[in-house]
C-alpha cells in the first residue's frame, strides 16, 4: 500500500512537472475533454435529478410532519452542493472514465506502445498522462455545476407534486436561495478538483503498471476503480474536515 502510495505521488509531481508543455498538447486535452464531459453529461444530468428527487422524497415527508417543510429547499441545496454533488460525481467518472484511461494505457503497456514512444524520444507522460489529468481536472468541476443545478430541479419537482410534501416551488427555491451561499458551491468545486487529480493519477498509474496480457487489463481496470472510490471517500472527509475548519476562521 506505501509503496503505491509512493509511486502515485511520484508520478503526481512528474505531471505537474510537464504542465508547461500541457498547450502542446491541446488537441489532446480537448479530445479527451469531449470523452470526459460532454459524453458524460446527460448520465450525469439523470443520475443528479433523481438524487434530489429522493433527497426531496425521503426528507419532505419528516421536515412537514415537523412542521418544517420550508426548510427542505436548504437541505437539498446544501446536499447536493457541498457533498452528494462532487462525490456522486466522482463515483461516476471513476467508474466510466477512470476505468477506460486504465484499459487504455494497460492495452498500450502490454502490446509494448509505450516502449515504442519512448524508443522515438517520446515522453510517454506528456504525450499519454498529462492531457488526461488536465482534461479530468477541468471537466469534472464543470460536470458538478450542471449535476448540482440538476439536482436542485428534481428535488424542486418532487416537493411540489409529492402529496406528503405539496410544497409550493417558490417557497422551495427561497429556502435554497437563503441557505446556499456562493462559499457552499465553491466548497464542492474544491472538492470535484481533488477528485478528478485522484481518479486521473490512480488510473494513469494503474495503467502503467499493468503486465500480464488481457487478464492483467482487467485487474488494472478494476483496481483503478475501487482504489479511486475508496480514496474519494476517505478525502471527501478530510477535505470536509478541512474546509469546516476554513469556513470558521473567515469572518
Amino acid at each position: 500500500m506505501f509503496q503505491n502510495i509512493g509511486e502515485l505521488m511520484v508520478l503526481f509531481w512528474r505531471t505537474l512537472r510537464e504542465l508547461p508543455h500541457a498547450w502542446r498538447q491541446r488537441r489532446k486535452v480537448f479530445d479527451q475533454l469531449f470523452e470526459i464531459g460532454n459524453a458524460s453529461l446527460l448520465m450525469a444530468c439523470i443520475l443528479s435529478l433523481f438524487i434530489g428527487g429522493v433527497l426531496s422524497l425521503q426528507s419532505g415527508p419528516v421536515l412537514v410532519e415537523r412542521g418544517l417543510g420550508g426548510v427542505l429547499g436548504s437541505i437539498v441545496g446544501l446536499s447536493m452542493c457541498k457533498e452528494l454533488g462532487p462525490v456522486m460525481m466522482s463515483v461516476l467518472i471513476a467508474g466510466r472514465i477512470g476505468s477506460a484511461m486504465a484499459a487504455e494505457l494497460g492495452s498500450m503497456k502490454v502490446y509494448q506502445e509505450i516502449d515504442a514512444l519512448r524508443t522515438m524520444n517520446i515522453s510517454p507522460l506528456r504525450y499519454l498522462v498529462l492531457p488526461r489529468i488536465v482534461a479530468i481536472s477541468l471537466a469534472l468541476p464543470v460536470l458538478v455545476v450542471f449535476s448540482v443545478l440538476t439536482g436542485w430541479v428534481g428535488g424542486g419537482l418532487v416537493a411540489a407534486f409529492n402529496a406528503q410534501v405539496n410544497l409550493h416551488m417558490t417557497v422551495y427555491f427561497d429556502s435554497l436561495r437563503e441557505a446556499v451561499k456562493v462559499g457552499d458551491l465553491v466548497n464542492g468545486l474544491v472538492k470535484s478538483f481533488v477528485f478528478a487529480v485522484v481518479i486521473g493519477v490512480v488510473s494513469c498509474h494503474q495503467g502503467l503498471q499493468t503486465i500480464g496480457g488481457p487478464r492483467g487489463i482487467g485487474r488494472s481496470v478494476t483496481k483503478a476503480v475501487v482504489n479511486s472510490i475508496v480514496l474519494i471517500l476517505i478525502l471527501d472527509y478530510v477535505l470536509t474536515r478541512l474546509l469546516m475548519n476554513f469556513d470558521k476562521l473567515t469572518p
